[in-house]
Parts: C-alpha cells; sequence; structure tokens
C-alpha cells in the first residue's frame, strides 16, 4: 500500500486533464496532445474525457481544429463534480473491510476514516477547478507579473490562494 488515501487512475486523470484545460480556457486541446502531457494512454484518457463530456463538463469539437474545452468557466466547477463525473457518488466508507456493520465493540481507527473521508468531501466540494490552473500542471513556468517575489510558492500555497483568494 503506497498511501492511506487512494484516488483511482480515472479520477486523477479526470482531475489533471481539466487542471490542463482550466489552465487555457480559449485553446482547443486534442485528446492527443493531453495524453502526451500527462505521459498516459490515449485510450485511457479517452473513456475519461468521454465521461466528462457525458457529465456536460468538457465540449469536444471534431476536425483538425478540435479537440476538448471546458463547458463552463474553472471557477464556477468544483473538483467534487470532476470526480463523481468519473467515479460516481463519493460515499462515506466507515470500514477497512468494506463491511456495512462492524462485529467488533469498536472500529481499530476510532472515527478516523469518517472524518477523513467528510474533510475530503470538504475539500473537493469546496475546491474549485481554477486552482488547479494555477498549479501549471503542463509543466509551463506560471505567468510572471513583472515583479520580482523573492520566493517561490510552493503547489499547496498556490491552491489555497486560488480556494480562498489569500
Amino acid at each position: 500500500m503506497s498511501g492511506i488515501l487512494a484516488i483511482s487512475d480515472a479520477a486523477s486523470l479526470a482531475l489533471h486533464t481539466a487542471g490542463l484545460l482550466a489552465a487555457d480556457p480559449a485553446r482547443r486541446r486534442p485528446a492527443r496532445e493531453l495524453a502526451a502531457t500527462l505521459g498516459v494512454s490515449q485510450a485511457h484518457l479517452a473513456k475519461v474525457l468521454q465521461r466528462l463530456a457525458h457529465a456536460g463538463l468538457v465540449h469536444s469539437v471534431r476536425g483538425p481544429a478540435g479537440g476538448f474545452v471546458l463547458r463552463r468557466a474553472a471557477d464556477e466547477v468544483t473538483l467534487l463534480e470532476i470526480y463523481e463525473a468519473v467515479m460516481g457518488p463519493l460515499r462515506p466508507s466507515p470500514c477497512l473491510l468494506g463491511r456495512a456493520s462492524c462485529s467488533a465493540a469498536g472500529c481499530v481507527l476510532g472515527g478516523l476514516l469518517l472524518r477523513v473521508d467528510a474533510e475530503v468531501r470538504a475539500y473537493l466540494g469546496e475546491t474549485r477547478l481554477s486552482a488547479l490552473a494555477a498549479l501549471r500542471l503542463d509543466g509551463s513556468p506560471a505567468p510572471s507579473s513583472g515583479k520580482p517575489s523573492g520566493r517561490a510558492v510552493a503547489p499547496e500555497q498556490q491552491v489555497r490562494r486560488a480556494r480562498t483568494g489569500r
């Protein structure tokens, strides 16, 4: 097990792809370009894009100048919408073994799973897609204001600033 919080490849692809589209909302991006940028299979990404389109989050344009664009402004879309478009409703998982009820007198983790689930749901529900656009997921440099800042801003700070405006 690599970590306690696991997000599926499809959900991760959906979030990263939406972030790339949000970074340059006027530009149509072909699936092959998105797949190359993310270093993933174009076939897998196509399935994810299909789910996002079915949920009304992206729009595809066919043809030589075609590609994918967001249907709504990035500040109107939550990460929870993107996640649920691919994975279905995010439901709490109160048991490590996936059981509806536990035969033990108490959970080995206490209420940790319910607290983590609630925190993840709150984060995804409160965070706008525009926060991902600030991360520059394609590896390009962040736009410069022309003034040297004196210090780099960590990705976590970029997300917090995009979420809260501070």
